[in-house]
């Protein structure tokens, strides 16, 4: 299972890191990525890392703001938010599954084989 913890309620331009861990396997060749869905929403793919190469992806939302990065070590993946914004409130799922390639590599949610519980972010004005 995947456990996300590390949500909060922040003011804008804070920081906030979300973490990502992993109980009864290993992340392997996995790619671990992090969606998100506010309220009336639908759920949007954020970022990926890819545990076999690294290789990263940030949906243009973020970019520049957040830094996915994973520990084998400890099984985990962290997402370091920074310079938060009021629109990134949204509650923020983990999950692991094989990237998809159709001229790009994306992580299609719906053929991840994980889920965290998700953990919710609200970003103050």
């Amino acid at each position: 299972q995947l456990q996300a913890s590390g949500g909060g309620l922040v003011q804008a331009g804070g920081s906030l890191r979300l973490s990502c861990a992993a109980s009864g396997f290993t992340f392997d060749d996995y790619t671990i990525g992090w969606f998100r869905q506010a309220p009336g929403k639908e759920r949007e793919g954020v970022s990926w890392i890819s545990n076999t190469d690294g290789s990263t992806y940030y949906a243009d939302f973020v970019k520049g703001r957040f830094t996915i990065s994973n520990d084998n070590a400890k099984n985990t993946v962290a997402l370091q938010m920074n310079s938060l914004k009021p629109e990134d409130t949204a509650v923020y799922y983990c999950a692991v599954g094989y990237l998809i390639y159709n001229g790009t590599y994306y992580l299609d949610p719906d053929e991840c084989d994980y889920w965290g519980q998700g953990t919710q972010v609200t970003v103050s004005s």
